[in-house]
């Protein structure tokens, strides 16, 4: 039996370093308190010329668009509505890059997740799951990746997936398979687009805690996650969204095809 680990203090947040100095990101799913929100506002912070960022909900993207404007300047900011099961939309939200000179750098970061055992799990809970989640995905690495190559670009690709993506979870078949989908569609798309400069990278975290997860999630299952890593907490978004960076940022140029798990979780 596990012992109980004392949660450890949240470490005080990095200042930037330029590290996406003059580069166009586009992030999805990125309204809101969580990893996407966490991945726009550092990409600002760390010198981007503009970041381009979407949701499916219209409210909260024009709020987020609002303040992040009043702190890093209206110029640098642009959102859209976009759900990553449409096509259309995929490439409309690309568009708005071209007003800064096109996209550099591609995070993806929408995803869908749900709790059902297999043997009540619907084939519209299933298809769900894996379209926005794994096929977003691709819709998304496909679009980014014609236009880094017509425009000639040496573009940056970074996925989202999870460590459920590794171990197995009750309730998760459809979450589990869409995430393991993610990783393998990182590595095999890498080797496609290597030939163009491009890289294709991805994180795997564990548990990052913000409001959306405390609402669908009880307290004892968010406990007994906590208990799973080293450190005795969740992670902050932000310190997921520092990972993310670094692999979108030029320090990490000879990696391409990799799925780095961010997680303190024990072996």
């Amino acid at each position: 039996m596990t012992s109980h680990r004392p949660e450890q203090p949240t470490p005080d947040y990095v200042a930037g370093h330029d590290l996406l100095r003059d580069k166009v990101v586009v992030v999805t799913a990125a309204a809101g308190a969580g990893i996407g929100a966490a991945v726009v506002r550092r990409a600002l912070e760390e010198g981007a010329q503009a970041v381009v960022f979407s949701d499916t909900h219209a409210r909260r993207l024009a709020e987020a668009e609002q303040t992040l404007a009043a702190e890093f300047g209206a110029r640098r900011v642009r959102q859209a509505v976009c759900d990553v099961t449409d096509e259309a939309q995929v490439g409309a939200l690309l568009d708005l890059a071209d007003e800064f000179g096109g996209v550099d750098i591609m995070i993806n970061n929408a995803g869908l997740g749900g709790t059902a055992s297999v043997l009540e799990m619907t084939d519209e809970q299933w298809l769900k799951v894996l379209d926005i989640t794994l096929t977003g995905t691709f819709r998304c690495v496909r679009a980014a990746g014609q236009r880094f190559v017509a425009g000639g670009k040496k573009g940056v690709i970074v996925n989202n997936a999870s460590v459920i993506g590794w171990r197995a979870q009750e309730g998760q078949a459809h979450y589990a398979a869409a995430k393991a989908g993610v990783m393998a569609l990182t590595r095999c798309s890498a080797i496609d687009l290597a030939p163009h400069g491009i890289r294709v990278n991805a994180v795997s975290p564990s548990l990052a805690m913000h409001p959306f997860l405390a609402k669908v999630t009880s307290d004892d299952l968010l406990a007994e996650l906590k208990q799973r890593e080293a450190f005795g907490r969740a992670a902050e978004p932000w310190e997921v969204a520092y990972v993310m960076v670094m692999l979108a940022s030029d320090y990490t140029s000879y990696m391409t095809g990799e799925v780095v798990a961010v997680s303190s979780q024990q072996a």
